[in-house]
């Protein structure tokens, strides 16, 4: 997988199917796909797919949609989790001396 500006910093999957032809889509927006003979045509005719779902986005006034990897976050989420889970983990981190969102966001990194 990668991710170019030719496409606007969506990852892009490239794969042979089945009958040999190769697939290429976004994995972030796995409608925006084209087939072809080879990987690089597929990947040009990604690109022409992709200009043109974006001028469809334009002509109808909607935003385009904006991968992942170029989005600014903040920082902040919210999660919904068990009361029992939460319930252990402020507990755990009141025995390690830690904020509750020090102690998730440790075990969020080491997933990582």
């Amino acid at each position: 997988m990668a991710t170019t500006d030719r496409f606007d910093g969506f990852t892009v999957n490239v794969y042979q199917d089945d009958e040999g032809d190769y697939l290429a889509h976004f994995v972030e927006l796995p409608s925006v796909s084209a087939f072809a003979a080879t990987p690089e045509d597929a990947l040009n005719e990604l690109a022409e797919a992709w200009a043109g779902v974006r001028e469809s986005y334009e002509k109808r006034g909607e935003a385009v949609p904006v991968a992942p990897a170029r989005r600014e976050y903040s920082g902040s989420f919210n999660v919904r989790i068990d009361r029992r889970v939460h319930r252990a983990l402020a507990i755990e981190a009141a025995q390690a001396g830690v904020s509750l969102n020090a102690l998730v966001a440790q075990r969020l990194a080491k997933q990582r």
